[in-house]
């Protein structure tokens, strides 16, 4: 794999496309998981709204802040040193 030790981009994930690439891809809601995942060279780890469910307990989605996602986010951005970060806008 090409993209090891590269810190990924957008552009990274095209040309890991156009050189059909498998691209890998994990949920995190914290820094300890993000770590995890970062350091076991997951190209993209997603801060979902499902942090709603799966962290709060919620039934739906709709009751996560912007304020909550912000916080998971930062928490998962500060792990992770190579993999994107794609991060959900709740409703």
């Amino acid at each position: 794999m090409t993209t090891r030790y590269r810190r990924i981009t957008t552009n990274v994930l095209q040309e890991m496309k156009e050189n059909k690439e498998k691209i890998s891809m994990l949920t995190s809601y914290d820094y300890t998981l993000a770590k995890i995942v970062d350091n076991a060279g997951i190209d993209v780890i997603l801060v979902g709204d499902s942090a709603s469910n799966v962290i709060a307990g919620h039934e739906t989605t709709l009751p996560i802040t912007l304020d909550n996602m912000i916080y998971h986010a930062s928490s998962v951005v500060r792990a992770a040193k190579r993999s994107l970060v794609v991060v959900d806008l709740p409703f």
